[in-house]
C-alpha cells in the first residue's frame, strides 16, 4: 500500500499521517525530514529528489508533504491520495499552534511564526490548490479521498480499523 497525504501547510498532514500509520502500521516518511536540516536550511534539490525516489521504491509507505516539484512522481506511484482541503483559517491556526513545539516530522523547533509561510498559506487556494486539483483529475484512477475539515479527517481515521479498510 502506497499512500500520500497532501494539503496546505498547517492542515495537519503530519498528524493525520501519524495516526494513519498507527492504525495501518504502514511505514511513514515525512518530506520535511528529508528536505530540512537541523540548522533550518534545506538540502540540495537533487539530493532531496534522490532521497524521495529511494522512499517511493519501497514496498509500502505513507508520505506526507506537498513539495510541488515531486508531487506528481508520488501521485504516479501511490494507490491512495488523501487531500486535506481545509479552510485557510484552520491552516493558519495550525501554523501558529506548532510554534515552539518539538515535532518528530521536522528536524527543528520553529521558534517564531514564519511570515513567508503565512503568505504561502494565504495564497495556497489560488496558487497551489489548483495544481493539486488538476493532478487529481489527471490521476482519477487512484483512490482519492478529499477531506474538507478536521472533523471529517478525524471521523475518517476513527472509522479506520486496519490497512485493509483503506481499500474499501
Amino acid at each position: 500500500m502506497k499512500v500520500i497525504v497532501i494539503g496546505c501547510p498547517g492542515s495537519g498532514k503530519s498528524t493525520f499521517s501519524k495516526i494513519l500509520h498507527n492504525i495501518t502500521k504502514i511505514p511513514i516518511y515525512h518530506l520535511d525530514m528529508l528536505n530540512w536540516k537541523e540548522n533550518k536550511t534545506t538540502i540540495d534539490k537533487t539530493l532531496f529528489r534522490q532521497k524521495m525516489l529511494e522512499v517511493i521504491k519501497k514496498k509500502e509507505w505513507i508520505i506526507d508533504g506537498n513539495y510541488g516539484s515531486t508531487i506528481e512522481l508520488r501521485i504516479k506511484e501511490c494507490n491512495i491520495i488523501f487531500f486535506l482541503d481545509y479552510p485557510t483559517d484552520i491552516c493558519l491556526k495550525g501554523i501558529k499552534d506548532r510554534v515552539g513545539k518539538e515535532r518528530d516530522d521536522m528536524p527543528f523547533v520553529e521558534s517564531e511564526i514564519d511570515y513567508d509561510l503565512v503568505e504561502f498559506v494565504k495564497n495556497f487556494g489560488y496558487t497551489t490548490r489548483p495544481n493539486i486539483i488538476n493532478l487529481l483529475k489527471k490521476y482519477k484512477d487512484k483512490k482519492i479521498i478529499i477531506l474538507k475539515n478536521r472533523e471529517e479527517g478525524n471521523a475518517y481515521l476513527k472509522n479506520l480499523k486496519c490497512k485493509e479498510d483503506l481499500l474499501c
